[in-house]
């Protein structure tokens, strides 16, 4: 995943969430939004296919506190700056920067994964422990997906935009700049 700019215009193939926000963008970086996806989405060959309706759409969002949002929001700001510069300085892409970091390298860039990875257990409320074993964190996704959708758990993703402010009293001028 990573930002473009409201011009761009992506294929049918790519998948564009609208978000303008780090704290989304963590939660979508997450291994634990990467055990979702793996679970609900079909593949092409031996690819994952991740599909907006079965993956994104079924996704359960943690019940986060402001705090936990911007927790969330730092490590993934800190994380995609990180990315690019590394990517930027050695002139490689994300499949060969995530290749190098698979195979031992850019340690700091790992870090910065586990440690989005526990403030999103945490906005869970979930142990640590369970993001060692992809089979717990998609069960408990399962629990509370069903959870929500049977209106058992409160469910508000995203907090609420605020209201529009207040129109104010409209100030008309003359041509010649005086008020009117």
């Amino acid at each position: 995943m990573a930002w473009a700019e409201p011009d761009v215009c992506p294929s049918n193939l790519v998948n564009v969430a609208a978000f303008d926000d780090d704290y989304s963008m963590g939660i979508l970086y997450s291994s634990v939004h990467e055990r979702w996806a793996r679970a609900q989405s079909s593949t092409l060959e031996d690819r994952l296919r991740y599909t907006p309706t079965t993956v994104f759409a079924t996704f359960p969002w943690p019940p986060s506190d402001s705090h936990q949002r911007a927790q969330i929001g730092d490590i993934a700001k800190e994380l995609i700056e990180l990315r690019d510069k590394l990517s930027i300085e050695r002139d490689i892409g994300l499949t060969k920067l995530y290749n190098e970091c698979d195979d031992g390298a850019h340690k700091e860039l790992r870090e910065l994964h586990d440690q989005l990875d526990r403030a999103v257990s945490d906005a869970y409320g979930w142990p640590p422990s369970v993001l060692s074993d992809p089979v717990e964190i998609t069960s408990r996704l399962l629990v509370l997906n069903a959870a929500i959708a049977a209106g058992e758990q409160d469910y508000t993703p995203f907090p609420p935009l605020a209201p529009p402010p207040e129109p104010q009293s409209e100030r008309l001028f003359a041509p010649d700049g005086d008020l009117l």
